[in-house]
């Protein structure tokens, strides 16, 4: 398990300092002071150390809207929130910042993004599901509205949503309308 988090934080501290093109199995064991093979052992490729390194970062900020989460009821509101929240985030923590630069190796860019993202969106979602029977029962659809809307508006950020207030009125009039059947 220590080979497994040094690998990550030399992950990470790659991507920091040079970007995701930075990130190879060589440069990563190299910092890490371990074998290319633990690395590939572990791992099994660069697309999953750098995905599981970037989920294991976002999880443990995300961890803190958990808590601001827990007192909302409302199925809007809670998404509202949470997307609002995780723009922020991503604002203000340059590693993950540089997730929204497109580069060679960036694991926002590739065609398993959307595939590795499902489970963080499902477990951030998961306690509204809890207290909600019809969101429990419609969870993957709102997981994959919820998950793309996100990440359309960390990506194409716009001076008409730039504020919190702009970016939740905005979340509010159009998620309203399509969650009708959830109180």
């Amino acid at each position: 398990m220590r080979s497994r988090q040094k690998i990550l934080d030399a992950t990470l501290g790659l991507i920091g300092s040079g970007g995701f093109e930075a990130v190879n199995i060589a440069a990563v064991a190299s910092a890490a002071g371990v074998s290319r093979q633990t690395v590939y052992s572990i791992f099994g490729s660069r697309e999953d150390l750098v995905s599981q390194a970037i989920a294991g970062v976002a999880l443990e900020i995300l961890s803190a809207i958990r808590s601001r989460m827990e007192a909302i009821e409302s199925p809007v509101e809670y998404i509202v929130e949470l997307i609002v929240s995780g723009r922020a985030l991503v604002r203000d923590d340059q590693l993950l910042a540089t997730l929204w630069t497109a580069g060679e190796g960036n694991p926002v860019f590739d065609t398993g993004m959307m595939t590795r993202a499902r489970p963080i969106a499902h477990e951030l979602l998961s306690p509204l599901a809890e207290r909600n029977a019809a969101v429990k029962a419609n969870l993957d659809d709102i997981v994959e509205i919820s998950l793309r809307l996100g990440l359309s508006v960390v990506l194409f950020d716009d001076e008409a949503i730039h504020s919190d207030d702009d970016l939740r009125k905005f979340l509010t009039r159009w998620l309203g309308p399509a969650l009708p059947s959830y109180p």
